[in-house]
């Protein structure tokens, strides 16, 4: 065998798909914004392993990918919120779910001269975004902080104004947690807001909380953190006020039955330790690829984010899947054709 030969061969070794030649590939995605910073790193790692694979990620919200992906104009979507099987028929293809991380939303606020951690029950969380519980000082919030000097002042409830799987995962849980909620609101990426200001994605939203006095809104744990923004602890189905973290997410999952098809809510779940707003988040991929190329090229990157990528995830405040949810999804690689 020449040298030449034989590199090539290295390289198609090292791709992972020997048999399959190795040309660029642009793959365009699009989606939530709940995991960007993660799927940003992975694309980025990726690409640098895989120099001919680069992966085009827009940040547009679950909703935005959900309708970018059905309308066939991404490679495939990304979405914090399951599709719907009324989506799902309406896509009109086959399309597979694949876990990728696990997060957490988070209350996050905005009190001038309040720098203590706050505790938010169910109820308290629910009248906010009501519109019911409208002062600062109300007994629903003041009697779960107990010596804490909450003012009187206007509550300005933030939230998303795109099509969002954070959405999902908020409003979800606030239809588990309150009746009244889910009545009147209830579950998805976009619903009818009874108050509040809107923000688009989760920067506009964690933007508009540190520019806005008096507000609370929810964003995705990581922007909380890297905005360097305080949110408080919820209390969970056990009675416990839990603050959102690795360990308080993973309980979330801990003992949840996965269906075959992933798609599943993980929020206000039993255990003592479990954070109640917590989600895992999915890449939507066509079951069917008809370029053979970008189809190996998918699947790869797939492979290396149940295995390697893995690795990435603690240090961006997202939780790893757990081994058997791994195991599933990659025996359900083999699903895309």
């Amino acid at each position: 065998m020449t040298n030449s030969k034989l590199l090539a061969g290295v390289i198609l070794a090292l791709f992972g798909f020997v048999g399959t030649p190795v040309r660029a590939q642009n793959i365009n995605a699009a989606g939530a914004t709940f995991p960007y910073p993660i799927y940003s790193k992975w694309f980025d790692e990726y690409h640098k392993l895989h120099s001919g694979i680069q992966i085009n990620y827009q940040s547009i919200g679950s909703g935005g990918g959900i309708r970018q992906l059905t309308d066939r104009t991404v490679d495939f979507g990304a979405s914090d919120g399951p599709m719907t099987d009324e989506q799902l028929k309406q896509a009109g293809f086959k399309i597979l779910h694949f876990p990728t991380v696990l997060g957490a939303d988070v209350p996050s606020y905005n009190i001038p001269g309040v720098t203590a951690e706050l505790k938010f029950t169910p109820e308290a969380l629910a009248g906010i975004f009501l519109g019911k519980i409208t002062k600062w000082n109300d007994p629903a919030i003041a009697s779960a902080n107990p010596g804490i000097k909450l003012p009187a002042d206007d509550i300005i409830v933030v939230h998303r104004s795109d099509g969002s799987g954070t959405t999902y995962i908020w409003t979800d849980y606030l239809s588990k947690v309150s009746g009244d909620w889910k009545a009147k609101v209830g579950t998805g990426t976009s619903v009818n807001w009874p108050v509040g200001l809107g923000g688009k994605g989760n920067e506009g939203v964690a933007g508009l909380i540190k520019q806005t006095p008096d507000s609370i809104g929810y964003v995705e744990l990581i922007y909380a953190i890297q905005n360097h923004m305080p949110y408080g602890d919820v209390k969970n189905s056990s009675g416990a006020f839990v603050k959102a973290s690795l360990e308080g997410v993973s309980a979330a999952a801990a003992g949840t039955a996965i269906p075959d098809d992933f798609r599943v809510s993980i929020t206000n779940p039993p255990g003592k330790e479990a954070y109640p707003i917590s989600s895992f988040t999915w890449l939507l991929i066509p079951a069917k690829i008809q370029d053979p190329a970008k189809r190996d090229a998918i699947k790869g990157f797939l492979v290396w984010m149940l295995t390697t990528g893995q690795q990435y995830c603690e240090p961006l405040s997202y939780a790893k899947l757990p081994k058997g949810v791994l195991a599933s999804e990659q025996k359900a690689i083999a699903m895309i054709q």
